[in-house]
Parts: structure tokens; C-alpha cells; sequence
């Protein structure tokens, strides 16, 4: 299967410019004009690896960065290209998780070669000891908070992967909503009917039939129970 990459650029000449460059090698590239068009992107596939510009239109690129380490929380590398190289863009983006920032102009080639760093640098950090959960054809990667089915990626918000790893740590236990809502969210107090919600979404990533569920089963009177 091939890398993913996603693009995020406004100015379209450069963002075919960097695309041509990275298809060259073999990669698949996504292209975004905005962020919100970025965030669509990822509800249907989440990248190895994305390449973000700073000003963009409608959310910055700062705030899209802060939501994807937020809500994809995950160790996928984000290569920040802008031509913004004050030390305080360079701080506040390393700050929000990014992995490397490269100034424009710059050469499609240079970029290339950064991109191949920091996959390879994030495969030898997968490649060490990753404690994961199996059920069915799923892994879910506890170190990097990742859901795999085989060598594809399932996207998940970061409360999905919470709910989930919490249920896979409780398996064949009957957990209550109230128990959930504490283990996940970390308070008594607060929305319970949110984890209905959170089982709904997770239900229709994993299972074959959401209304009839191989894993996540309703427990009438109780709440849920997770079955491997």
C-alpha cells in the first residue's frame, strides 16, 4: 500500500509543484485548499504523513494543527511549509506538535527529502515495541493510539480511541455508562448520554452490522459489555 500524504496549500500551483514531486516517488497525495476541506479529507482517510501552510483561508494553519493533535491524536508527522519564518511562528508550531518547519521558497526536492525523514523516522518508532489490542481483523495500537485494520488506518477523535481503548481494557466486564463517562472524560459530573453517542460512532468504524455488534454489545438494564 502506498503512502499517504496530505497537502494542505492554498496556492495552487505549488501545491501541483509539491504533489507532481511526491507522486514521483510512488506516494499518494491528498490535496486541501483550506482547513475545513482538510478535515473532510480526514473523516474518510487519515494520512502517514501531512504538509500544512501557515496562512490559509478561513481557519489558520495553527488552529487546524491544534485540532488534528487534539482530535487525531496520533504521532503522524506534519512537515509545516510557510513563508513565515519569524522565531515566533517557528515556536508556536513546533509548540502545537509540528515535527519540522521549512521556509518558502524552498526546493521541491529538499522537501521531498524531509518527507522520506520523517516517514522513516516514524516507521522505526512504530516498528519498536507498540503494545496493541487484537479483536477481530482490528489492532489497536496503544502506544501511538492508532486503530488498524490490516495495513489500513480507521480514523478516530480522540475520545473515540478513548471510549474504545477503555472498553478493550474492561473486556468482559459489564460497564455501566456512569463508569465509562468517569474512566473516559475523568468526572463524575457531566452529559452521560454522550456515551451512547461515543458507541453509536464507534459501533458504525467496526462493525459488520452496527445493529446487531460483534464486539461492543448492549447489556439491557446494565449498560455495555465488550466481547472479543
Amino acid at each position: 500500500m502506498s503512502t499517504k500524504i496530505l497537502v494542505i496549500e492554498d496556492v495552487p500551483e505549488m501545491s501541483e509543484l509539491v504533489s507532481m514531486y511526491l507522486t514521483k516517488e510512488g506516494m499518494e497525495v491528498s490535496k486541501a485548499l483550506c482547513a475545513e476541506e482538510a478535515l473532510d479529507i480526514l473523516k474518510e482517510k487519515v494520512p502517514d504523513l501531512v504538509i500544512l501552510d501557515l496562512n490559509l483561508p478561513g481557519m489558520s494553519g495553527f488552529d487546524f494543527l491544534k485540532k488534528f493533535r487534539e482530535e487525531y491524536n496520533t504521532t503522524i508527522p506534519v512537515i509545516i511549509s510557510s513563508a513565515r519564518d519569524g522565531d515566533e511562528d517557528i515556536i508556536e508550531g513546533l509548540g502545537l506538535g509540528a515535527d519540522e518547519f521549512v521556509t518558502k521558497p524552498f526546493s521541491p526536492r529538499v522537501l521531498v527529502a524531509k518527507v522520506k525523514a520523517n516517514l522513516r523516522r516514524g516507521s522505526e518508532i512504530s516498528a519498536a515495541a507498540e503494545e496493541f489490542y487484537a479483536f477481530g481483523d482490528y489492532k489497536l495500537l496503544l502506544n501511538s493510539c492508532v486503530l488498524k485494520k490490516g495495513s489500513e488506518k480507521i480514523p478516530l477523535s480522540n475520545k473515540e480511541y478513548k471510549v474504545l481503548e477503555f472498553l478493550t481494557r474492561h473486556e468482559g466486564e459489564q460497564l455501566s455508562p456512569e463508569k465509562i463517562y468517569k474512566g473516559v472524560w475523568g468526572t463524575e459530573y457531566g452529559d452521560v448520554t454522550a456515551v451512547a453517542v461515543y458507541i453509536q460512532r464507534l459501533r458504525k468504524k467496526i462493525e459488520k452490522n452496527p445493529g446487531e455488534p460483534q464486539f461492543i454489545k448492549t447489556v439491557f438494564g446494565m449498560g455495555y459489555l465488550f466481547e472479543n
